[in-house]
């Protein structure tokens, strides 16, 4: 599920920022970027992190940048100097002329800016953390509306699977008598004298009704989708469990399809996939 949150703060006159953001992914993918010197956080961090996310690609961006009263960070002149020293030695050791453009020198300046001495960890630490619970709590309503319209799409999804199956049940019990009209019609035109009663004609038809009997196959698929429309209603965990759920269903709408002999079962049973697909692709995303 995709998701947003954001927090500001400062820190020894420094302004504080913390961004979390997700993207669907079956699986939870964790990473985080922090200050130079700051890595000790991460592991708090991961664990806050975990308490509001299981799928996702979810990053944790921390930065920390100019000062709380808008004052720029000072160059690190001596880094500057020493890193175009070294460019210099370089250039001169493979026998390639050496002229500092501005680019460069802006690249060289950005990438050792400093704002006086490293704020140790321990002095950001309480600050971070507490901004990162406040970003975490955005990202966390960001991600619950996006969970109750998915809540409606499921539900209107699994409304129509169920209308689909209810018109399998209907047209099920017709499959058999059907297959008996069918077969006696073709005796006679082709001039075979069996009576109705006929052992061997019985026989065809008992195992006939017996393969393409599809009551236990449908009270399973009811079932499935009772337990599928309490979960999504649930307030616990929903993806995998769910996921769990339509492979079963998946298996009782294969086996229907594949037993019934019947044509007019055999096209809603593909209409029924085709809707089973759309949830199960939508449900990949889902927490």
């Amino acid at each position: 599920m995709t998701g947003y949150g954001r927090a500001s703060g400062a820190i020894g006159g420094h302004t504080l920022t913390v961004q979390v953001s997700s993207v669907n992914r079956k699986t939870l993918d964790l990473t985080v970027s922090l200050p130079e010197g700051w890595e000790l956080l991460e592991a708090a961090i991961l664990e806050r992190v975990r308490e509001f996310a299981v799928r996702g690609k979810v990053h944790v961006d921390v930065e920390l940048t100019g000062t709380a009263g808008g004052e720029d960070l000072r160059w690190n002149e001596g880094a500057v100097t020493a890193a175009l020293d070294k460019l210099a030695a370089l250039a001169d050791a493979q026998g390639v002329a050496f002229t500092p453009t501005p680019e460069l020198l802006w690249q060289i300046a950005t990438s050792t800016r400093r704002g006086g001495d490293v704020l140790p960890v321990e002095t950001g630490q309480a600050a971070v953390l507490a901004a990162v619970d406040t970003a975490l709590q955005d990202f966390s309503v960001m991600r619950a509306k996006e969970g109750e319209a998915l809540l409606v799409d499921f539900l209107g999804r699994i409304a129509a699977v169920r209308r689909m199956l209810e018109i399998v049940a209907q047209r099920a019990p017709l499959v058999a008598p059907a297959y008996r009209d069918h077969l006696h019609r073709r005796l006679r035109e082709a001039g075979l004298e069996l009576d109705v009663d006929d052992e061997r004609v019985l026989k065809e038809l008992a195992l006939f009704a017996d393969r393409c009997d599809l009551s236990e196959e449908i009270t399973r698929f009811r079932s499935h989708l009772e337990q599928l429309t309490a979960l999504v209603r649930s307030d616990g965990e929903v993806g995998r469990k769910a996921e769990f759920i339509l492979q079963e269903i998946g298996r009782e709408a294969h086996t229907i399809g594949a037993k019934a002999n019947d044509l007019a079962i055999a096209k809603q049973v593909i209409e029924l996939k085709n809707e089973l697909e759309r949830v199960r692709e939508q449900m990949a995303n889902v927490e």
